[in-house]
């Protein structure tokens, strides 16, 4: 295959990507406060935990620990499967 068929396309598609792109803008950033969700985190994955269960930070040993949990926006723990926002 000649080089000329190979490059005009990769051009064409360089000059034309930043036109795409100019219509576009920045989602907004959301302000959203956050709340603990327990029983939600996967194993290794939790922001902290109760008392007593495990030490900090990503030392949860199992998902859906009633224990551990994770920070997320307020008003969707109670939306989460398992979610819970005081420890089980």
């Amino acid at each position: 295959m000649k080089k000329r068929y190979l490059v005009a396309p990769i051009l064409a598609a360089a000059f034309a990507a930043p036109l795409l792109l100019l219509g576009q803008k920045p989602a907004e950033m959301p302000s959203w406060t956050a709340e603990k969700c327990y029983g939600i985190a996967k194993a290794g994955q939790n922001d902290c935990a109760s008392t007593g269960n495990n030490s900090c930070g990503g030392t949860s040993r199992v998902n859906g620990d009633p224990k551990a949990w994770l920070f997320v926006p307020a008003g969707y723990c109670e939306r989460i499967v398992g979610g819970s926002k005081t420890p089980k």
